[in-house]
């Protein structure tokens, strides 16, 4: 076994590197498409919300109203932390996003090919620490982006790089369409100075999130174009044409009867956002609040002012993104999801409506819009059993249609929304059933067929219409790759598995979509694998993979 993991680590550094050279990106990202033209929905989405689902959205019309609100509707405490001489300072590093190394690529386009970010929707770019053109890659390394020069091979070459303070630090980036523009999008720490001489620490009113667009037309010297930061927690980044969209958290806290409004900076200039300019919905029973602000920003318009909407919400959990439409989540219970639309279009942001589904979701693709309706897979526990549950919301986030208590007593371990069927894997005991769901007609989601194999599945990934790839681990807990034949949807068929050996595997991929590379017109599938067999290693697994004779290391 040590002989064989040898060998294929010097084979994949020896792919690696001729791929790198060749294609001017092993960038561990993933690009997903989807396995046919899957619109957002040309049909009935609504732009307008429905007069029941709008009537509790609304803007404080005062101060007053927003403190009187919080006061008499926060049944947890709001004021945060004590800080003395007796308490040791925050490490203001711990639970900084540190990007990790590159760990996997994207899919391969030739003439000159290149890797993209997986991503969940077509036209939906995702922030990851690495982005390439196919001539240049752009990385995060740790406080420090890269420019180099990645093809053709003989010019390869660092180009520059930008280094910020020790404060400031990157989560991910986007490159505009032309490649002129670069968009940094990270957090700054600032140790604060105790209020007044109460010796309150309030750690979260110094946390930022920034937006640096740089101006990369020349690469080896980028100019810092535009410095936009929103007060609070950086939760999520989306790019849909020049337009990047950043979502930013800031807790509600009330200090001496004054409520801390969040804030947006730009250049020199700081603006308080206004109670008049905070929507909230006035039916809610959250047990805390927070407000979490949407800014919309133009990458190639330098004079385009950013536009901003702030929502106050009771959480949040996951981000899903159309190209109509951000989706935020958030746990409001146990048994209970919040969920928050807001309509997007080029610099316009509008909240729109707020809706509530039973269970929680597992990540972001468990969620999905299609055709005018927004779907959402949950796993809801009740008396220590748990279902498994499918509902589709109109754009009023009214539920419309469900199919639940599937696969009772097991949980779901992934999910995929492609057109109008759902893929869900769930697992018990280590066993793994794999449905196929029907949503053609949304009011009455159906089970067409499923398929019980050993072992669970944490990531479904389309290959073609008729064929779903699926990465987990086997009962001996090993990472198994399979590939799925739903042609036939009332009874899908695993047509091929792959099995990494060794006494133990485990792969990034569960955890991180962005981790995987697919490239069907390559017959290429390719993942960061860590191996344990007497010892430990890690390197990349890369296979051939085709309907016709499976899956091939």
């Amino acid at each position: 076994m040590q002989r064989e993991i040898k060998r294929r680590a010097q084979l994949y550094g020896i792919a690696a590197i001729i791929l790198a050279l060749i294609l001017g990106a092993i960038c561990y990202n993933v690009g997903v498409q989807p396995p046919q033209k899957v619109e957002e929905s040309a049909a009935p989405t609504t732009t307008e919300p429905q007069p029941q689902a709008t009537r509790f959205l609304k803007t404080f019309q005062s101060y007053k109203e927003l403190l009187n609100f919080l006061t008499e509707n926060l049944k947890m405490e709001s004021l945060p932390f004590f800080w003395d001489a007796r308490i040791a300072a925050p490490d203001i590093t711990q639970g900084a996003p540190m990007p990790a190394a590159p760990e996997a690529a994207g899919e391969f386009k030739l003439s000159v090919e290149y890797s993209t970010t997986n991503v969940q929707v077509a036209g939906v770019d995702e922030a990851d620490i690495v982005k390439t053109d196919g001539e240049y890659i752009y990385f995060i390394a740790n406080n420090t982006i890269l420019i180099l020069k990645a093809y053709p091979p003989e010019e390869v070459n660092l180009l520059s790089k930008i280094t910020f303070k020790e404060n400031v630090y990157p989560a991910g980036i986007f490159v505009s369409s032309d490649g002129a523009k670069l968009a940094v999008i990270g957090v700054t720490y600032t140790f604060p100075w105790p209020i007044y001489r109460t010796m309150i620490y309030l750690p979260y009113l110094n946390t930022k999130t920034f937006v640096y667009v740089y101006d990369v037309s020349n690469k080896a010297n980028p100019v810092l174009e535009r410095n936009f930061t929103i007060s609070g927690s950086y939760f999520g980044a989306r790019m849909i044409g020049d337009y990047v969209y950043v979502v930013a958290s800031q807790p509600t806290y009330i200090i001496y009867d004054t409520v801390i409004l969040p804030k947006v900076y730009e250049d020199d200039e700081i603006k308080e956002i206004k109670p008049e300019q905070i929507y909230y919905c006035s039916n809610s029973t959250d047990d805390y609040y927070i407000f979490t602000t949407i800014a919309a920003i133009n990458m190639l318009e330098e004079h385009e002012e950013p536009n901003t909407l702030t929502v106050m919400m009771g959480g949040t959990s996951t981000l899903y993104a159309s190209t109509n439409n951000l989706y935020i989540t958030f746990h409001a219970s146990p048994d209970q999801t919040s969920i928050y639309r807001i309509r997007i279009e080029g610099g316009n942001l509008a909240f729109e409506a707020k809706g509530t589904v039973p269970g929680r979701e597992l990540n972001q693709f468990s969620m999905d819009e299609y055709d005018g309706y927004f779907r959402i897979a949950t796993t809801t526990w009740h008396e220590g059993k748990t279902r498994n549950n499918i509902y589709v919301m109109d754009m009023s986030l009214n539920i419309v249609g469900s199919l639940t208590d599937i696969a009772p007593e097991e949980a779901i371990d992934s999910a995929r929304f492609i057109g109008d069927r759902c893929y869900l894997a769930t697992s018990v005991s280590r066993r793994d059933p794999f449905f196929v769901i029907d949503l053609k007609n949304p009011r009455a989601p159906e089970v067409l067929g499923y398929l019980k194999i050993p072992g669970f599945t944490s990531y479904l990934h389309p290959y073609d219409e008729n064929h779903i790839i699926g990465i987990g681990k086997d009962e001996d807990n090993k990472v198994k790759v399979a590939i799925f034949d739903v042609s036939n949807i009332t009874s899908p068929v695993e047509i091929d598995n792959y099995v990494i050996l060794g006494e133990w595997s485990d792969t990034p991929v569960f955890t991180e979509h962005k981790a995987f590379l697919f490239s069907k017109d390559k017959e290429l599938m390719a993942f960061p694998v860590t191996v344990f067999e007497g010892g430990m290693w890690q390197g990349a697994y890369i296979f051939t993979v085709t309907t016709s004779y499976g899956i091939s290391l």
